[in-house]
């Protein structure tokens, strides 16, 4: 009954905050219309429920918009210091029940006004003036300084809440407390997937208790284990000091993204999970209630326990989402089911399989850096290949997606302190990939106790029960799971796809769902001062948008509005009937309040006609406009009010710093002033635009910054709107259309990857790991709920994440070690998703071992996550000493510890040659070098890209590719598609490798540089440039004419196939000599000194001198 009560107030609630009766008061005071040309709806709003979803019409939402949120009953109030308060946020209470939103205030009651002239060519007007309130927030505290990094967990007892720019900076958890059921007396299991339950046990709703992080070296010195290693099962169940209370009432650690599970769903082995987001997910802070006892087999054998053929990768269940699924009691299976034959493939014959592999030699081998100075391999480097039986190996997840930075995972942590190298994990969890299996059944297979999806490194201990590999429960399989979908064979559960693929989607059933799958919203929000309408953005921005409108992800329910703003905010109501689009005008932007809510985000595919007429006109606008000022904090405000109540997609197009209203900022960067290591303005101005990221996602609603400036703008503050609400930052530096033509193709390129691209909506991930490993810092763009959930109200292929790890306890008895994530989200689609990734990995026991399975990319690419975080939280200077003291001490280690005979010299382990290569390259780079004048907003933007990039990409950026080009053949190439790609041998970085003969393509990533030398061939220069000689190479060149000859046509592949690989359009700069350009290509030679930076040889006998100290 206590359900019914809920829905009975909740109903009462609504009545009053209803738009019938705000209609009702507004009436008289607010809604004096002005004169207006065109019809305009004087409703405000329809009625479903106040705020949210109606739960009679599933997936319909109705487009209510709060006029005012009162200051305290916004999502929840965030705590900005560094502790993880958990706060109450608006909660969503499960399929079939409204959403609990705060009571919608009436508009304010000031009068309607007309004011001034408006711009030629503009839409009918409507000006008025009222307020959004942000809010009541403390004032936050900026994040403590560390003196040195952390590679290993806080000490037990204090679970860190660090992510993101400030390895100590710990954003709060927004939980939901929106159940309305009292306190119960649950048992919670404790979960091998996050950080674990420490015997401080949490009061009910609460988030861990404040945590100062320690200031520990960098390479902490060990500790012992936490206790003796398990014998048996690790326990399922610690008590919990909460008091007794009637069933299903227990409160849980939720969030308002938590959705990664199922509500109120009977789990794989029939156990009722309760009806909130976190026990969904499960296996956070806390797991799924009624554990059972440990099964009695107590010699649990921690290996991977079969060894089965794999199915063909492209598995695709091919019945239709929502399609009536094959009930398994309907079945007609024969009589009795098969026999279960599982092969031999214990702890035994891994070991055997394990040491036979001849991996090790070569990874282990000593390498003198001071005389191999040729170790730059031609090909682009490969990840390392766990040493794992190759029956397994084949089924493990593709590193391009998830990648360890230890392919051999320490058993202690004492052993990784020894090792001196980070651990942790490099995810790609989104990426546009060609083929991935997707399982359509009902039944989705996962863990009793920690909730785990079943994978292909699960044990089958029979045909009806399979021990999980992270905490080594052993669960039941159920009925439905006993079929196979694609043999159609009854009684082989093991050969199933979800057990054959690492990588794997779920269509998810509707109790993994608390409210209807929202509909893809899009809000565009431009900057449309004077400064804005010089550059001439608006112009390739809305013809972009006129080209790929039917392209944008989406079905029937897709909607779209845009937000014009300069000194006032403009909207633009695009109701049915009107003969053209109609502009509302908000003058008073310390107040803002949104205009006719119902017409200004509108149904894509029943409005295109209104929505390609203000396209067109929108250019032409504003061309004649003198206003100077940029309100951009109350249009963000604004843009918050009208999609708080679906979520979505807010772009926002911004071209100089904020000026007016709130989020104002003021300039904090000299003109002439050189980028040194101090007073370097790295952290934001205000806490506005964080605050208001924290709202957005709360809300579900993303926020993406395209930043066209050619002055300082604070991208450092301004960032801070995407960065905590999953969005992603562009920036576009000098952009002009006219000074600066190849901002405007890059520009075009990247919206249209940016428009069409997969999205996914209300996303949250969660990384699981086997029991005595945890995770404790978090890198990218998010925001953490729930100490261990990710929050991503928009989640994109082109994201990637980072985070640290620590091995809690040792792994004694364990051959190898699982991770998993798992991506839930709400397709562009309308269906509800989950996208699972699991690799495996082998546990070591001596130090050589973890070297052989280091991987340098992923270590540097972690290590330069971490060092943005010092940067911000410490100082440039300090981020810098500490990527040198990384390799100094993992390289000290390796020859006190490692090598039998001492040599002269510099040695490493092959596995790591490359390590003092790309940490000098990182140095180098943008984000971390000094001496130079780089922009401030170009040092922030390549620190966002840091944190935001796929490794894959990170590394390129870092270390760049140079390949000779005069001379390109046929020779090995490739063949994709009927084109021939040359493939060109890498070359080092340096000078000594070029030659005035020849041409040469460096690609940095986001751009490439074509370097001709003096005395090239005049067969290049007339078949490839189309020009006479090497004097008539314009200046400026930045294309390759397609001309019809072979070397022209092998060139232009080549880049044209580089390009291809990456989401964002490099730009190609074609250089002699005497350009101005030629000083970034060479800055980009990261084997050479420059003015402010040593050689890589000066720096490796800089290394030298500090490891034989």
């Amino acid at each position: 009954m206590h359900i019914m009560e809920a829905l009975e107030r909740q109903s009462e609630e609504e009545f009053q905050a209803s738009p019938a009766v705000r209609c009702m008061e507004m009436k008289e005071n607010k809604c004096r219309v002005m004169q207006r040309r065109g019809p305009v709806q004087n409703q405000l709003m329809h009625s479903s429920d106040g705020q949210g979803y109606s739960p009679s019409a599933s997936g319909l939402y109705s487009h209510q918009t709060p006029g005012k949120v009162p200051p305290h009953q916004s999502s929840g109030q965030y705590n900005y210091s560094g502790s993880q308060n958990a706060s109450p946020l608006n909660s969503y209470q499960g399929p079939g029940q409204t959403l609990n939103r705060p009571p919608v205030a009436p508009f304010s009651r000031s009068p309607v006004q007309q004011t001034g002239p408006v711009p030629q060519g503009l839409l009918p007007v409507l000006q008025n003036s009222a307020a959004v309130s942000s809010g009541s927030f403390p004032p936050g505290a900026s994040p403590p300084v560390l003196s040195s990094w952390q590679y290993s967990q806080t000490p037990a007892g204090q679970p860190s809440g660090a992510h993101g720019m400030g390895t100590g900076s710990a954003q709060p958890p927004a939980s939901l407390s929106g159940n309305t059921n009292p306190p119960g007396s649950y048992q919670y299991a404790a979960s091998p997937g996050g950080p674990p339950l420490q015997n401080s046990y949490m009061n009910a709703g609460s988030a861990p208790p404040p945590v100062t992080q320690p200031l520990t070296p960098l390479h902490p010195p060990s500790r012992p284990p936490l206790g003796p290693p398990p014998v048996g099962g690790p326990p399922l169940t610690r008590p919990s000091t909460l008091t007794a209370g009637p069933p299903n009432t227990q409160p849980l650690l939720n969030s308002a993204a938590n959705q990664e599970g199922d509500a109120t769903s009977a789990a794989s082995d029939g156990s009722v999970v309760q009806n909130s987001y976190d026990a969904i997910e499960g296996g956070g802070l806390m797991a799924t209630p009624h554990p059972s006892p440990a099964p009695p087999n107590l010699k649990m054998n921690r290996s991977v326990g079969y060894s089965y053929p794999t199915l063909p990768p492209g598995y695709q269940n091919t019945s239709p989402p929502g399609a009536p699924g094959m009930q398994a009691s309907a079945l007609q299976y024969p009589d009795g089911s098969k026999h279960f034959h599982q092969p031999a493939f214990g702890t035994n014959h891994l070991a055997a399989s394990m040491g036979s592999l001849s991996l090790q030699q070569e990874g282990l081998r000593p390498v003198n850096l001071i005389q191999e100075r040729n170790i730059l391999p031609p090909t682009l480097l490969k990840a390392p290949v766990p040493n794992l039986h190759e029956e397994i190996q084949k089924l493990n997840c593709n590193p391009e997606l998830f990648r360890c930075t230890l392919t051999n995972i320490p058993q202690t942590q004492a052993l990784l302190n020894k090792a001196k190298l980070p651990l942790g994990l490099l995810l790609h969890p989104f990426k546009d990939l060609s083929q991935l299996p997707v399982v359509t059944s009902s039944t989705i297979v996962r863990c009793r106790s920690c909730r785990t999806y079943i994978n292909p490194f699960v044990s089958f201990l029979d045909q009806r029960r399979w021990k999980c590999n992270l905490c080594y429960r052993v669960n039941d399989v159920p009925e439905e799971f006993m079929y196979n979908p694609v043999t159609r064979v009854y009684g082989e559960p093991h050969k199933r796809p979800e057990v054959q693929n690492a990588t794997i989607e779920f269509m998810a059933p509707s109790e993994y769902m608390l409210r209807p799958p929202q509909p893809p919203v899009y809000l565009f929000v431009f900057d449309v001062s004077h400064n804005a309408i010089e550059t001439g953005y608006l112009n390739t921005v809305c013809q972009t948008l006129l080209d790929n409108l039917d392209l944008l992800p989406g079905n029937t329910r897709t909607k779209i509005g845009f937000i014009t703003f300069d000194s006032t905010i403009h909207f633009y109501s695009l109701q049915e009937g009107l003969s053209q689009p109609q502009m509302l005008v908000v003058s008073d932007i310390e107040d803002v309040f949104i205009p006719m809510p119902e017409n200004l985000l509108v149904n894509l595919n029943e409005n295109k006609e209104l929505i390609q007429d203000l396209l067109r006109s929108l250019p032409q606008m504003f061309t004649k406009s003198l206003e100077t000022q940029s309100a951009l904090g109350p249009a963000l405000q604004a843009a918050f009010k009208l999609m708080s109540p679906t979520g979505g997609r807010i772009s926002v197009f911004q071209t100089q710093l904020p000026s007016v209203g709130m989020g104002a900022l003021k300039p904090r960067e000299e003109p002439t002033q050189k980028s040194t290591a101090k007073d370097i303005h790295l952290t934001p101005s205000t806490d506005f635009y964080k605050k208001m990221a924290l709202d957005c996602s709360g809300q579900q609603v993303a926020v993406d910054l395209f930043l066209l400036s050619g002055q300082y703008s604070d991208l450092a503050s301004l960032g801070c709107v995407s960065r905590y609400s999953a969005g992603s930052v562009y920036y576009y530096p000098s952009y002009h259309h006219k000074h600066n033509p190849v901002q405007v193709e890059k520009l075009q390129k990247e919206l249209k990857r940016y428009l069409t691209r997969k999205i996914g909506f209300e996303a949250v991930m969660r990384i699981r790991c086997t029991k005595g490993l945890s995770i404790h810092t978090f890198h990218g763009n998010f925001f953490v709920r729930s100490t261990d959930l990710l929050s991503l109200p928009n989640v994109n292929p082109d994201a990637g994440y980072a985070v640290q790890m620590s091995v809690e306890e040792s792994l004694t008895d364990m051959q190898v070690v699982s991770f998993q994530s798992a991506l839930l989200y709400t397709s562009s689609k309308g269906e509800r998703r989950i996208r699972v990734h699991t690799m495996c990995l082998p546990v070591v026991t001596t130090l050589s071992d973890v070297y052989v399975g280091a991987d340098v990319q992923a270590i540097t690419g972690l290590l330069a996550n971490m060092a943005v975080d010092r940067s911000v939280s410490a100082s440039l200077s300090d981020a810098r000493d500490a990527l040198v003291n990384a390799v100094i001490d993992s390289l000290s280690a390796y020859r006190s510890s490692v090598l039998s005979l001492q040599q002269p010299g510099l040695m490493a382990p092959y596995s790591l040659r490359l390590f003092p290569l790309y940490v000098l390259a990182l140095l180098k780079q943008k984000a971390f070098q000094t001496g130079t004048s780089a922009r401030l907003d170009d040092r922030i933007f390549t620190m966002c890209q840091v944190k935001n990039q796929p490794l894959v990409y990170l590394m390129l950026m870092t270390h760049p590719s140079l390949y000779r080009v005069d001379n390109l053949t046929d020779e090995g190439a490739l063949n994709i598609n009927d084109r021939t790609i040359p493939q060109p041998p890498i070359l080092q970085l340096s000078v000594e490798k070029l030659s005035r003969d020849g041409a040469y393509l460096m690609d940095a990533g986001s751009v490439m540089f074509m370097w001709i030398g003096k005395n090239c061939g005049q067969n290049f220069i007339s078949q490839v440039l189309g020009v006479p000689n090497y004097g008539s190479i314009p200046q400026n060149m930045t294309q390759l004419p397609e001309l019809e000859t072979a070397e022209s046509v092998r060139t232009i592949a080549f880049i044209s196939w580089l390009r291809e690989q990456r989401p964002f359009f490099p730009i190609l700069y074609i250089i002699k000599d005497e350009s101005p350009l030629k000083a970034s290509f060479l800055q980009n030679m990261i084997e050479d000194r420059t003015e402010s930076a040593l050689s890589y040889y000066e720096f490796l006998l800089h290394i030298q001198q500090q490891v034989n100290k």
